[in-house]
């Protein structure tokens, strides 16, 4: 998971992007159904990247198998501090096929969820591009 969490840290998406697999599986903490595929799993990762500030990782829990992680974290959302947890799988090949994301307190989860709704225009852009390519 170092890999992960120094890209993310650092805001390397294509290291990043590398990671995932081609059918992960996104659950956001502000969306109702969760998202298919890297295509837009990697759009809304960098989204996220453009919406948080100050963001690092301050713990991180692995199962004994390595292929399910807990990576805890805090940001900074439109002034409000935002603690949060990524539940990571990776699968056979050790890429992140499945990725929940839950955060706190609910003030910063609406700022979150009001951030992210202006970024998906870009976010469905970027996504679409991706699968163009």
């Amino acid at each position: 998971m170092r890999k992960f969490t120094d890209a993310v840290e650092a805001g390397d998406h294509s290291a990043v992007e590398t990671l995932l697999a081609e059918n992960v599986r996104f659950t956001s903490p502000v969306a109702f159904k969760p998202y298919d595929g890297k295509a837009i799993t990697s759009a809304i990762l960098r989204g996220v990247l453009r919406v948080f500030e100050n963001f690092h990782y301050t713990k991180t829990i692995e199962s004994v198998d390595g292929r399910d992680h807990a990576l805890v974290f805090e940001a900074m959302v439109d002034g409000k501090k935002i603690n949060g947890c990524d539940f990571l799988h990776l699968d056979e090949n050790g890429l992140i096929d499945d990725f929940v994301v839950m955060v706190r307190p609910l003030s910063a989860a609406m700022a979150l969820s009001e951030a992210m709704g202006a970024q998906f225009p870009q976010i469905t852009a970027e996504a679409a591009q991706y699968r163009a390519v």
